[in-house]
Parts: C-alpha cells; structure tokens; sequence
C-alpha cells in the first residue's frame, strides 16, 4: 500500500479526539470508527463525526452493536445509577464500567483493519488519570496485541499488527496540552457519562470531574458547557 493507514478508535471524548490527532501527525491516513452500542446517550457519535472530519481522517465508520442489552454497568444501563462527585470511594471497579467493551472495540477495529490493510490500531487508553477500568491497563493492551498477531492473516504472514496507545502514560493535562499543540478543539468533545438533551455536562460524574481537573491543572479554561 502507498499510504500507512491507521483505524483509530473515536469515541467523541477528549482522548480519543487528542489519540486521532497524534495519529496523523504521524503521518497515518485515518480510517476512524465508532460505536453505537447503547450507551445512555449517542450525542457523542455526532460530535465523533464533526471530529473525524475537522482532524482530516481518511474515514469514519460507526458500528452499531448492542452491548447495552447485557446491562451490568451504569453507562448502558439506566436501572444503574450514574455516580456523581462523593459517592465513589474509589476502592474497586466502579460501576460505569462497561464489561469488555474494548475487547470488543479492538475486535472490531481489528477486522476493518485487515481489510483496509493497516497494520496500526490507535485507541485512547490512559493508565494514570483513569476511572480504574481493567481494560485500559498496558497488561489488557500487551495481551490483545498478542491475540491480534495470533488469530488474523497480517499477523500469521508476518505482517505484525500494533495497538498503539499514545495516551496511556499521560496525565490529563498532558493529553490537553498536546491536543492543543496539534489543533484539537476541545469545544467539539464530550465526556460526560450523563449528557442531558441540551448537550451539557453534569459537572459531576467521574469522567466531568477528571475533565475539569485537567483542564484546571492545565491552567486553561474548560470550553464544556456544564449544567
């Protein structure tokens, strides 16, 4: 192939738009992929559609997948309350964890990169400010690479397959910092675990709270529209 092509993971959140932007300064053509997989809202496929588009990716693709019918976490299952700023110890898995979600979002990714023969797989993991999901550690990343090369034509010919995570030992203000170094307009993110109709943030859920943080660590204004 002519070109070095990329299937990012984008999510429409902070990570995976700076994860994206990383990915094409290093000059991959980015074929970018989403999921409708019932999470509590999908306002976050629009803004990863806008982003797609505004950081120059080659493509973008959202799936649709109902890992949500199988209830057992609070982003996909409305029976389970969101937990807001001071109910979360932090001991544990917290309950927004949604069971093997980027197995399955690698998996996928690493379907569509054999077809496009790309031999990159960009996802916006991060290990240091985190929500404590075990599948964001490099231990789950380091395995499924190994899986990538063990179950698919690239990796048996010799074509080895890389899961590059750009992110994972950044701290939050790090990961701003570099997205805005490279044209990442943070406005056209979204992180909330609880968006309301009218696109704002509730300020207090883990993902707002970590959010806010790194962009005050940052010294920069936060552009989230928060409730």
């Amino acid at each position: 192939m002519s070109e070095n092509r990329a299937v990012v993971l984008l999510s429409g959140g902070l990570d995976s738009a700076t994860t994206l932007a990383i990915a094409v300064s290093r000059g991959f053509s980015c074929y970018c992929l989403s999921f409708d997989y019932g999470q509590r809202h999908r306002a976050e496929i629009e803004y990863a559609r806008v982003l797609a588009d505004q950081l120059g990716a080659r493509e973008h693709r959202t799936a649709r997948l109902d890992i949500g019918a199988l209830g057992g976490s609070a982003l996909t299952d409305r029976g389970i309350d969101v937990p807001v700023t001071g109910e979360d110890d932090g001991s544990g898995i917290p309950v927004t964890y949604v069971p093997a979600r980027n197995t399955v979002f690698l998996s996928y990714a690493l379907g569509w990169a054999e077809v496009l023969g790309a031999y990159d797989i960009f996802i916006g993991v991060n290990a240091v400010d985190y929500s404590g999901y075990p599948d964001c550690r490099p231990e789950f990343i380091k395995a499924f690479e190994a899986v990538a090369n063990l179950a698919t034509k690239a990796g048996v010919e010799g074509n080895q397959i890389s899961i590059q995570t750009p992110l994972i030992d950044l701290k939050k203000e790090e990961i701003i910092l570099r997205g805005l170094s490279l044209g990442v307009d943070y406005s056209q993110t979204v992180s909330c675990y609880q968006l309301g109709t009218d696109g704002k943030a509730c300020g207090n859920c883990d993902s707002c709270r970590i959010r806010k943080t790194g962009f005050a660590n940052a010294d920069l204004q936060d552009p989230t529209r928060y409730i």
